[in-house]
């Protein structure tokens, strides 16, 4: 198989949403990203240069192997330093099922704008043993390349599902709904379920005024000390990573318990 010029348009158009769903393929890019991927899910093309060939000759016969030169790595590859490997995938189809979510802990986003935050959060989703993510239809796409990078592998291992997401709330009503506001019960001294939604905000306005209006369990992470002039607010993946950490800590996960 040879990278022709129709292959080579293909691939960059997938640096576009409307292109990716178009297709119904996304790419992922970097040794260690396509190691931890390659595996699951649908391998349409695997672009890799003869010197990643060689030192991964386990990928030698693949027959999407397309064998590209440095110079041309250079034109497909969205980062700064071109990889010598890009995986492109099909989009996979995932169902989600409200009821079997009842005895889990998920995450729901509310329109998060950066694909690093959205990539930071599905690793530490993965992390944590979060398996499903509900985002707005507002939210970043997950399938761009620059989340996909930054899940560094943890996009294999934790569904995000987009929807109308103040409607899906509204059909949880009787599971635990948190969100962290200004106002909010201290963190560290609620009393955390083990089970429920936890609802993360966009970065500039926080949680939307529908999505809040769903929310049970209203929490605060404090600053320290208390009353101390601080930064206005947290980086929104940062947030997610404490309250999660918080969550689990409370409910034997994190001490070896």
């Amino acid at each position: 198989m040879d990278l022709t010029n129709n292959l080579r348009k293909q691939i960059l158009s997938l640096n576009d949403t409307k292109h990716r769903r178009e297709l119904n393929m996304f790419k992922a890019e970097g040794s260690k990203c396509v190691s931890d991927t390659i595996r699951h899910f649908g391998l349409r093309y695997l672009l890799a240069t003869n010197k990643w060939i060689h030192e991964n000759p386990e990928f030698a016969k693949v027959p999407e192997l397309i064998p590209v030169t440095p110079k041309d790595m250079d034109r497909l590859s969205t980062m700064s330093t071109a990889s010598q490997v890009i995986a492109v995938y099909d989009i996979p189809v995932r169902e989600m099922n409200i009821w079997s979510l009842k005895d889990e802990l998920i995450l729901a986003l509310d329109c998060v704008q950066d694909p690093g935050n959205l990539g930071t959060i599905i690793r530490t989703a993965d992390w944590f043993g979060i398996r499903t993510i509900l985002a707005s239809n507002d939210t970043v796409d997950v399938y761009s390349p620059k989340v996909v990078q930054a899940t560094m592998g943890a996009i294999s291992r934790v569904a995000v599902h987009y929807c109308d997401l103040p409607s899906i709330l509204e059909s949880m009503n009787n599971h635990k709904i948190y969100g962290t506001f200004l106002d909010g019960e201290n963190l560290y001294k609620a009393d955390l379920s083990p089970t429920g939604v936890i609802i993360m905000g966009n970065e500039g306005r926080g949680i939307s005024k529908q999505t809040a209006a769903k929310v049970n369990r209203r929490l605060l992470i404090p600053s320290y000390p208390p009353d101390s002039i601080t930064s206005e607010s947290l980086n929104v993946a940062t947030a997610a990573a404490i309250t999660v950490a918080e969550f689990r800590r409370q409910n034997g996960l994190i001490n070896g318990n």
